[in-house]
């Protein structure tokens, strides 16, 4: 591995690889001091042109904790503002010495094109509606925790997949992987090459719900519309969304999961969103140990990553 820019690019070893990697670093969580000094010396920067979170503090988080100095850049309030573009941002970061770029921005396929112009390792942490590899690999890890399996899981991925880059990272990587993905959306909130893709597709989540090991609700993403996919925000909910009714028509075993932020009452309700089957808070802790698997991957080594680093 050199970069991750898409989960399509993992073969089915190497998602293992980063998996089982997640699961020995998790143990740094439950220690006193949360810190290895794998990557001491390396420097992360975390490249947001979009607003985020999650994303960005669990990178940071994931940094900081195997040592590594971590510069944080906002697009707003930089000289992106002044008209910078994205290459000469990049060959600056260079110049600045950055072993690792985390690159999440607005425009589909802008981390592959950043791959080309630097020098270090590229993470892709969303780029448009295309792709977000580190949240389909910590939702694979969530399940494959839970489950105890992924090979032969059915999946099925709720809401707003036309433009939902998750949706996208999780068929791909959860079908090399082995397990069986169904998409459940209106027919305007599917992309026209969803028959390509390696999946079922659904209109009816009442249908699919009951053979389904693992639910994903997807938010709407208001932000990126700039038509009307469906009526009214209560006739998607009415459709779409997964309250107190839907939820127990699951089998007993299954989980639901959202990759975050929610909107609680439209595609999940907040009795869901909070019960114990619900994975929604353990997905952001595994979040942290799984892209601290993919920096150790890319800038580390291939040794152990906790039995070699103890001194």
């Amino acid at each position: 591995m050199r970069h991750l820019l898409s989960a399509g690019d993992l073969s089915r070893d190497e998602a293992v690889l980063v998996l089982d990697t997640a699961k020995e670093l998790a143990q740094v969580g439950d220690r006193s001091v949360k810190k290895l000094p794998t990557l001491r010396g390396r420097t992360v920067v975390n490249l947001f042109y979009e607003d985020s979170t999650r994303t960005r503090i669990s990178f940071e988080a994931a940094a900081k904790r195997m040592s590594a100095d971590v510069l944080n850049f906002s697009a707003k309030g930089s000289s992106v503002s002044k008209g910078e573009s994205l290459k000469d941002t990049a060959l600056t970061l260079q110049a600045m010495g950055a072993d690792g770029v985390v690159i999440r921005h607005g425009s589909s396929g802008a981390a592959r094109r950043l791959a080309n112009w630097v020098e270090g390792a590229v993470l892709n942490a969303g780029d448009g509606t295309h792709e977000h590899p580190t949240q389909a690999l910590l939702d694979a890890y969530t399940m494959r925790e839970r489950m105890g399996r992924l090979e032969g899981l059915r999946v099925a991925v709720v809401g707003d997949v036309l433009h939902s880059r998750v949706a996208r990272s999780n068929v791909l990587l959860l079908h090399t992987l082995g397990a069986e993905v169904t998409l459940v959306a209106p027919p305007t909130l599917l992309p026209v090459s969803v028959g390509t893709w390696p999946c079922a597709v659904s209109y009816d989540l009442d249908e699919v719900l009951p053979k389904s090991d693992v639910v994903m609700m997807l938010r709407v993403q208001a932000e990126r519309m700039n038509d009307a996919f469906f009526p009214t925000a209560r006739e998607y909910s009415r459709r779409y969304g997964l309250d107190r009714d839907r939820f127990a028509r699951m089998p007993d075993d299954a989980i639901v999961m959202h990759p975050g932020p929610m909107i609680r009452g439209m595609e999940i309700s907040a009795e869901v969103a909070d019960s114990p089957r619900s994975t929604i808070t353990e997905q952001v802790a595994n979040g942290v140990s799984v892209r601290m698997a993919v920096l150790y991957l890319l800038l580390g080594g291939s040794e152990s990553a906790i039995g070699n680093q103890e001194g």
